[in-house]
């Protein structure tokens, strides 16, 4: 595969990888930490609606959703990419910054979350995903 395609197939692939893994902590996650009377995770209304109720505990798993979304993203984009590996995992960081910066914007959240969330858990965890990549041998072929 010329490198190229290799590098769009790199990026496609790591942005399933980083919804996968943030759905899936998302989803697993709320019930570990258990949500709020009335909230269902899969429902954005719910969270909407109930928001008032959520304490610190609740931001927890979300945060480590989105931190290791964009860290397992940033891995995969690195490790497949024929070249440009860290400007491939750095913008599968900024694509799912776009969607963190969306739900901040649809969802009422407390103000010190929304900034740490935007803050440290995209772009600085893409930015760890890819040196994590730098100490394991690159793909060899797709």
């Amino acid at each position: 595969m010329n490198p190229t395609g290799k590098n769009v197939l790199a990026f496609v692939v790591a942005v399933v990888v980083t919804m996968a893994v943030n759905m899936g902590l998302v989803v697993g996650g709320s019930s570990v930490v258990g949500m709020p009377a009335g909230v269902d995770p899969g429902k954005p209304e719910t969270i909407k609606a109930n928001m008032h109720l959520f304490e610190a505990k609740h931001f927890a798993v979300p945060f480590l959703a989105h931190a290791l979304g964009s860290v397992a993203g940033a891995l995969t984009a690195s490790l497949m990419a024929a070249s440009h590996r860290f400007q491939l995992a750095m913008g599968v960081g900024a694509l799912h910054l776009v969607g963190g910066i969306a739900n901040a914007f649809m969802l009422p959240l407390p103000a010190w979350f929304a900034a740490l969330d935007l803050i440290a858990a995209y772009l600085p965890a893409a930015w760890v995903g890819h040196k994590l990549a730098t100490s394991v041998k690159p793909m060899a072929a797709v």
